[in-house]
This record gives structure tokens, sequence and C-alpha cells, in this order.
């Protein structure tokens, strides 16, 4: 059994440069990277491009590159909770790419899938389909969208073990699992790391086959983003 396990978030992300492209995993502030995206902070590396669903808050998540400017580009699904995107964005210090959704979603599973592109009926008749080829299937046209191609992809699970399963909880169970395996390098971390064969095989939701190195992480916050609670009786 090959062991995948790394030390630390700092061997985790050995190889990483200016420039890069990165995927990130989670949704909201639920299920992210925390300790990669500390350690990218850490690092100082700048002028990368972010593949994420959204861009965290002014003061968590990627927000945290956002206020030291270290990404050149965002593509995201969403960025509306978070204001210094926004600035950035306005005034042209930041390239966006806006993607529907489901699109961004399968850009990393035909990624992680080998497929280089495929049709999408949504965005056509958009600014989304802008510069991009377009064909007629039963009557319905649909876009040409190409696969993601990124240099890394930092996922957080729930659980893990040493040959690079793992298992996502909840909420977290939805852009990482599709970044596993979707670029050259997949770093995954933690909350639990447990020895190979630890895990019900039947509970697994990314085999390690898809993760290129595991480490534990620490020190979580789980922010929530938005805190709605009902009024008292």
């Amino acid at each position: 059994m090959i062991n995948k396990t790394v030390a630390n978030v700092s061997e985790a992300l050995d190889g990483v440069a200016d420039g890069m492209t990165f995927m990130l995993g989670g949704f909201g502030l639920c299920g992210i990277p925390e300790n990669a995206i500390s350690e990218l902070v850490k690092l100082g590396v700048k002028d990368i491009t972010c593949i994420s669903n959204n861009a965290g808050v002014d003061d968590f998540g990627l927000g945290l590159l956002l206020q030291k400017h270290q990404i050149k580009k965002m593509i995201s699904s969403y960025v509306g909770e978070n204001d210094e995107f926004e600035r950035q964005m306005l005034s042209g210090e930041l390239e966006v790419e806006l993607t529907p959704q489901g699109t961004l979603a399968e850009k990393c599973r035909a990624a992680q899938a080998g497929f280089p592109a495929f049709y999408t009926p949504a965005g056509y008749g958009t600014e989304v389909a802008e510069g991009k080829e377009t064909r007629e299937f039963d009557g319905k046209m649909y876009v040409l969208e190409p696969a993601f191609k990124a240099d890394f992809s930092f996922v957080k699970a729930w659980k893990g073990d040493e040959a690079g399963n793992l298992i996502f909880k909840g909420t977290a169970r939805n852009f990482n699992p599709c970044m596993c395996g979707a670029a050259k390098i997949t770093v995954a971390e933690v909350e639990e790391l447990l020895p190979a064969g630890s895990l019900d095989p039947n509970q697994i939701h990314i085999p390690g086959i898809f993760v290129q190195r595991i480490f534990q992480g620490k020190n979580y916050e789980k922010r929530i983003e938005q805190r709605t609670v009902r009024m008292r009786q």
C-alpha cells in the first residue's frame, strides 16, 4: 500500500510557485482547506489563478489571499460576500471569470475524468458563451466548455487514511470531491488521519488514486458565513 502521508502543510505544498493555477474546495466557508490557504498566505506566492466556488469573506478563506493581492484571477460562480473582492474587481486589479455553478462543478469533474471538454446548455445566449463554440443537439443549443487545467488542487475532508482515501462530511461534500484528481497534484487536508484499512470501504467518497498528498490539519475555525436563528418564544 502506497503511503501518501506528508508530515505537515509545508511539505504538502512543496512545489507551489508564482503564476500557478489552484483549485480550492469548499462551499461558502464550509469545507474549505483552511491550512492550505494559510500556508499560501505565508509563502507569499503571487500572480495566482484560483478556481473556487466563491472567494471567502474579507478576513477568512480566500479573502486572506485577496487582502495580500496574491490572486491575479478568480474563476468562481458566487462572490457576493466579499467586499474586497468587489473592490478589486471594479477597480480592475483582479481578473474575474464568473461561471455558472453547475458548469464550474462539471469543468472540475471533466478534468478529474480526463475529458477535455463537454457541451452544456447553461449560458447559451449570454456573455458566458461569447467566443466559445456552440452546437445544436436535438433542437437545443449548447456551449462547449473546456475542462479546467490546474497545477494543484487543495481539498479538505473529514477523515482520510494513509493511502489517500477520503470521507467528506455534510456540506463539505460539495466541490471537494470533484476537485480531487482534477489537477496535476491533489493535496488533501483531513481532520482525522487514520492508518490504511481503517475506513469502511462502503463509506469512502474518493479513492486514494485521486490524491497525491495527505496530511492531518489543525486549528480549524469552521466559521459560519451567515448565521440565521429564530426568535425565542
